[in-house]
């Protein structure tokens, strides 16, 4: 397990990531608010991530509380950076999350999950 914290940035107090890597996937998981102040820490740590060439990332934001334009578009990016190497998949579940998602059609540009465990799912063909 390898933890990439926001807390490296001062101003990204808000918001924390741990990255799980093994089995069919790594997964990041995000907690807290993804904000303008804190989305450059959360591409830091998709980046991070994606330097490795994971076949399959799952970005978790189930425990964020708040989810900003700024936050979804460091989701774009890193889309675009993963190009073909990379499955991204989403889990988002409430208000804070999936409806921001919906909203600006970003579940037609991502997989959306209610739950880790779908995503994994999903992933693996169950």
């Amino acid at each position: 397990m390898t933890n990439i914290s926001g807390d490296t940035n001062p101003v990204a107090e808000s918001m924390t990531t741990t990255v799980t890597a093994g089995g069919e996937a790594t997964v990041l998981t995000v907690t807290g608010e993804v904000d303008l102040a804190t989305a450059p820490a959360l591409e830091t740590a998709i980046d991070a991530t994606l330097a490795d060439n994971p076949a399959n990332l799952i970005i978790d934001l189930a425990r964020v509380t708040f989810l900003a334009s700024a936050g979804m578009a460091a989701l774009v990016a890193a889309y675009r950076r993963a190009g073909e190497r990379t499955r991204i998949a989403i889990v988002a579940e409430g208000p804070a999350t999936s409806r921001q998602l919906k909203i600006t059609n970003l579940d037609q540009v991502f997989e959306l999950h209610s739950s880790l465990d779908a995503a994994l799912a999903a992933i693996s063909g169950r």
